[in-house]
């Protein structure tokens, strides 16, 4: 299986980190030998000034703006990054990792454990939004870059974001974090516990050992997949796209066949998500985003976070995205306030829910085009 293959032998640039320069996580590990796998696009200029490093969402993964390997699909923000598009490859150097967890590339469950000769499972560490954010910071060392003009993400890469101003305010200069929070709520937590159950009901998990048995959970990971999937849309959207339109019939089967294209559309997710998607890495990444509370490490003061930062920030959240609220992105606000950082805040009006960060929002792409183009003045690279 292509997806399998591309855990160990990714079609991307690879940073290898041997055992003589462990990852320290956050479950108390120092973890080697470390993989990071990670595409680019556009030029680094002479003083390494214009980086912008983007960070993917849970089921997102390096490939931006390339046709992905595994599915012959366009990159998930192609209509976002690009030759003068709003992140311009033609005056950033674009950076995208695969995060720590994941599973095209970057060391995570799928990959091959180097003292067993088997995929870690279950016996990879624990991972924290923190510990993927460590990993990308021993790839922008690797590459020479000592301060990144723009981190940029949306949803688990909101998290990446403010977990990298916090982590590493001297080396983010601007940072746009896109529908995301400070902390996972509580609703979001018990919706991923219903995927990650999914997933280990399902007989072809076998504890977590499937890849070794040449198995998949992959009727547990479509369902986890379509039960996630209706939290990235709205309820607008969904009654605009498929209201309750029957699939290919004229009546309905008094059965539990997909007789309204809803359902048919939930399915087709689930079945092209196990194509591409590892199921432990689901696990992994879910449970990194439930673990997600900036302020924990500092009272409970989400402000504390912050201090001092000299960090430009613009914050973005969507007025139908019922998985990551405006209220969510205004805590972050209200806190960047509290600690004196420069932050603009702007509401978008859409009815696309919680994806409309990976959408055709024009007035998404002309927030971070305008606040990248105001950043680049100040930094000198107008």
């Amino acid at each position: 299986m292509q997806a399998r293959r591309e855990a160990d032998q990714p079609n991307s640039l690879v940073a290898q980190f041997s055992a003589s320069d462990p990852l320290p996580l956050d479950a108390g590990v120092a973890f080697q030998p470390l993989t990071v796998a990670y595409q680019t696009y556009g030029a680094l200029n002479a003083d390494k000034s214009n980086a912008v490093l983007i960070c993917h969402a849970l089921t997102g993964d390096q490939h931006v703006a390339n046709t992905h390997p595994v599915t012959g699909k366009p990159g998930w923000w192609e209509i976002m990054v690009g030759p003068g598009k709003p992140i311009d490859t033609d005056r950033y150097f674009v950076i995208c990792s695969n995060v720590l967890g994941g599973c095209l590339g970057t060391t995570g469950p799928a990959s091959t454990n180097p003292a067993t000769g088997e995929a870690y499972g279950l016996e990879l560490p624990i991972i924290t939004i923190r510990d993927m954010v460590r990993a990308q910071a021993k790839l922008i060392d690797r590459l020479g870059i000592d301060s990144l003009f723009c981190v940029i993400g949306g949803s688990m890469g909101g998290m990446q974001v403010l977990q990298w101003a916090a982590s590493y305010p001297d080396r983010v200069f601007s940072a746009i974090p896109i529908a995301t929070a400070a902390r996972h709520s509580a609703q979001n937590i018990a919706f991923h516990e219903v995927g990650r159950q999914a997933i280990m009901a399902d007989p072809e998990w076998h504890g977590g050992r499937y890849l070794a048995r040449q198995a998949i959970p992959a009727k547990g990971l479509a369902v986890a997949r379509m039960a996630a999937h209706i939290t990235y849309l709205s309820e607008p959207a969904l009654q605009r796209k498929f209201g309750r339109e029957l699939q290919d019939r004229e009546r309905v089967t008094f059965g539990f066949d997909a007789d309204f294209q809803v359902e048919s559309y939930l399915r087709h997710q689930g079945v092209s998500f196990v194509e591409r998607f590892d199921a432990n890495s689901y696990l992994y990444m879910t449970r990194a985003m439930d673990y997600f509370d900036l302020a924990g490490d500092h009272g409970g003061v989400l402000a504390r976070s912050f201090a001092g930062t000299r960090t430009r920030f613009c914050v973005i959240s969507f007025s139908s995205d019922w998985l990551f609220p405006t209220i969510d992105s205004r805590q972050t606000v209200h806190a960047l306030n509290a600690a004196n950082a420069a932050v603009s805040f702007v509401e978008l009006a859409s009815d696309k829910g919680h994806d409309a960060f990976l959408l055709d929002e024009p007035e998404l792409f002309a927030t971070v085009r305008g606040f990248l183009e105001a950043a680049a003045r100040i930094r000198g690279l107008a």
